[in-house]
């Protein structure tokens, strides 16, 4: 673990330079641990793949107080096997059909896979949530199984519309909401990722487990699924 300021009133806490489960598991629970324990000075919190950016008061606490103050809050404290005894998984509905499967075709030809392969592969795998950010809600879900892995577009688009599940390299995220956006698109899940009614705003949370069920088209619908938004 290092600390370093980034400038007078933030600092970034590192906890390793590989994007896995075991340092996503001391992100995970060195915010949690931080967020009890410095509650009273800081402003935000934002984790990340592998560190957490610390924002605090300066009228309560200077750049020297906040060093002291996260290394006692973090000795000894932060295990991956905490973390993952507290995550919860998630089980969403995806259609991969093609009124909404943007680019699956795409990454069929990039795969060199079939259609039913490449809803297999991706419907199969168990995805943890590395990140949160972008927009509101916008969940970094990894890490997909390279046989379907693909980079993001060359050209954005404009609006992607709500609910979609997209892949960028060895990620998968799902859209909260219309925006723009380069992931290849595979499929739709009529799930809402963002209750802005709530308290912790997104459905899902940093440390959390993710897992897609296919589903038919009738299934979509009955579930709310919409076709408008293309």
């Amino acid at each position: 673990m290092r600390i370093e300021g980034i400038n007078e009133s933030t600092c970034i806490v590192y906890f390793g330079d590989t994007i896995c489960d075991e340092t996503a598991g001391l992100v995970k629970q060195a915010t949690d641990n931080i967020r009890a324990a410095l509650s009273d000075v800081i402003t935000d919190l934002v984790p990340s793949y592998t560190s957490v950016m610390v924002c605090y008061d300066l009228e309560r606490i200077d750049r020297f107080g906040i060093h002291t103050r996260l290394r006692q809050a973090l000795e000894g404290g932060a295990t991956a096997t905490q973390d993952d005894a507290q995550a919860q998984t998630l089980e969403l509905p995806v259609y991969y059909g093609p009124e909404v499967a943007l680019d699956l075709k795409d990454v069929c030809e990039f795969s060199g896979l079939s259609t039913d392969e490449v809803i297999r592969i991706h419907s199969e795998q168990t995805y943890r949530v590395y990140a949160i950010g972008f927009s509101p809600g916008f969940a970094f879900l990894g890490s997909t199984d390279q046989r379907i892995a693909m980079p993001r577009k060359s050209t954005p688009r404009l609006k992607v519309p709500v609910g979609s599940v997209g892949i960028a390299g060895s990620q998968t995220a799902i859209y909260p909401s219309a925006t723009p956006g380069g992931w290849q698109i595979v499929g739709r899940t009529p799930s809402k990722m963002v209750d802005w009614d709530s308290e912790s705003l997104a459905l899902a949370q940093i440390g959390d487990r993710i897992k897609f069920r296919s589903i038919d088209r009738e299934e979509f619908i009955k579930l709310g699924g919409q076709f408008d938004e293309l």
